[in-house]
């Protein structure tokens, strides 16, 4: 489903090159579920970003469902990642003057999706996430671990194939933060491919698959064969 051959990537820093990617090789298959761990600057956001079609290697090659992304002009990219692929972000990222309904009814205006189709769908995903009754509150009216909820909502209302979530517990504490990754985990037994990014070690050790990642490259890829989770 992912697959990514000799990826690099590189920026300026104060004039300086940061090798953000060194020589990626990474093969992820549909409903998976992973985690990418590291320090500080070792290239994790980055990855998230190339998988998310949100960057472009500067050599190697990225398929996506068996495409290759890199030549792609930037339509159809963006086309194929609203398609295929949700995002949720630790600051949660949601539109203050917004409801709950409106913040994840979003992406589907953007899509041109029809009222009575968007209504269903958002509806759906609030039931399931278990904020049917705050449909009609604005950011500002809720608890983080609610606001979480919201986003992973607005991140899978147009059906994605993959989810990306860049510290998804990060801003919550310990309580919100065990219901909001229940809630991806129940995600990805419904077939959903989850990658997490996280620093936090017993998140990380959750998933089945652990990619660990050191200066841009992968350290180390294990595989959690009891598929059993622990808790946070």
């Amino acid at each position: 489903m992912i697959e990514l051959a000799a990826v690099n990537k590189t920026y300026r820093m104060g004039g300086q090159p940061l090798h953000a990617l060194r020589d990626i090789n990474l093969n992820i298959g549909a409903g998976e579920y992973l985690s990418v761990m590291g320090p500080s600057g070792s290239g994790k956001s980055t990855l998230l970003n190339m998988i998310g079609l949100l960057d472009r290697p500067d050599s190697g090659s990225y398929r996506l469902n068996g495409t290759a992304t890199e030549a792609l002009a930037e339509e159809k990219r963006a086309a194929m990642r609203r398609d295929n692929i949700g995002f949720i972000f630790q600051s949660f990222q949601l539109v203050n003057r917004l409801t709950a309904f409106e913040n994840v009814e979003l992406p589907m205006v953007l899509a041109g999706q029809k009222r009575g189709v968007r209504r269903q769908a958002v509806n759906e995903v609030l039931d399931i996430l278990g904020i049917a009754d705050r449909r009609h509150h604005r950011p500002g009216q809720m608890s983080g671990g609610q606001l979480q909820r919201v986003a992973i909502a607005r991140a899978i209302v147009m059906k994605p194939r993959v989810l990306l979530a860049d510290e998804p517990t990060g801003n919550l504490d310990q309580a919100s933060g065990e219901e909001v990754i229940k809630a991806l985990e129940d995600l990805n037994r419904e077939g959903i491919t989850l990658l997490v990014v996280t620093h936090d070690l017993a998140l990380g050790r959750r998933a089945r698959r652990r990619i660990r990642m050191v200066d841009g490259a992968i350290s180390g890829d294990d595989r959690n064969e009891s598929g059993r989770s622990t808790a946070l």
